[in-house]
């Protein structure tokens, strides 16, 4: 009996589900003090045309593509792994590797870094595909 009640446990936890990412999520949401973060705002971030960052790079969708299931490609042609983690269970996982990536990209679409709260929001939506 014990060990169907363990099997029912996982069964109910989410497919996407990463101890590594929701412990980057978790510092996240802790840094922008929300206790939750929201996969429409993730969207909207991520899918949206700035104008604070470099002209060639207005929205994370210039690189990732409008499906964060597909494959992307960088400004100079470098094959880019789809972002959607149903489809790349890796991505978000490595908090080092988040960071780096959040700076260099968020910096290149909007001109600054990304909040805690984007951050957590887009990893969010991305975790939802």
């Amino acid at each position: 009996m014990l060990l169907l009640f363990g099997v029912g446990l996982l069964a109910a936890a989410p497919a996407n589900a990463d101890p590594a990412r929701d412990a980057i999520l978790k510092d996240y949401a802790s840094a922008a003090g929300v206790a939750s973060f929201s996969a429409d705002a993730g969207k909207a971030l991520f899918q949206a045309n700035h104008t604070g960052g470099k002209p060639d790079t207005p929205s994370c969708t210039t690189c990732h593509t409008a499906d964060p299931r597909q494959p992307g490609k960088s400004r100079v042609g470098k094959p880019i792994e789809p972002m959607a983690v149903s489809v790349n269970s890796s991505r978000f996982t490595d908090a080092a590797k988040v960071e780096k990536w959040f700076r260099r990209n968020c910096t290149s679409v909007l001109g600054r870094e990304c909040t805690a709260e984007e951050k957590g929001n887009i990893i969010t939506y991305l975790s939802s595909l």
